[in-house]
């Protein structure tokens, strides 16, 4: 399955615009806010996301953290690097993710990591 087929918990970090994009692209995705997570570390983020059945979508490195050296739960982490102010940089780098045939089953963690028009993407699964 492809990381953005999975339901999804976008972290507050995460610009409205871009999770408005991808409900209009048919994905299931909440924001954390709208969950009443808003505030929360990322602990509690990630642990309601596993409890849930989403993976998270975020701008944040420690989540992977939590998920690899404290062997937090997860199913599955899409990390995109750099976050960035602007929805329209995110949502293109998440159109390279979903232009790729990726194959992915939780837990897993995608990076993707844009430079310039350059999308880099890496997956590990846990």
């Amino acid at each position: 399955m492809s990381p953005l087929d999975f339901p999804l918990l976008a972290d507050e970090n995460i610009h409205p615009d871009v999770i408005a994009f991808l409900q209009q692209q048919g994905k299931d995705i909440q924001s954390a806010v709208s969950q009443g997570l808003g505030g929360q570390n990322d602990l509690v983020v990630l642990r309601r996301a596993h409890e849930t059945g989403r993976a998270i979508l975020t701008h944040d490195s420690d989540f992977g953290t939590l998920a690899i050296m404290q062997d937090e739960p997860t199913m599955g982490i899409i990390y995109l690097r750099p976050g960035h102010i602007r929805a329209e940089f995110t949502i293109e780098t998440l159109k390279t993710i979903a232009s790729h045939s990726l194959e992915v089953q939780p837990p897993f963690i995608v990076v993707a990591e844009r430079s310039g028009q350059t999308v880099r993407i890496r997956v590990r699964l846990l």
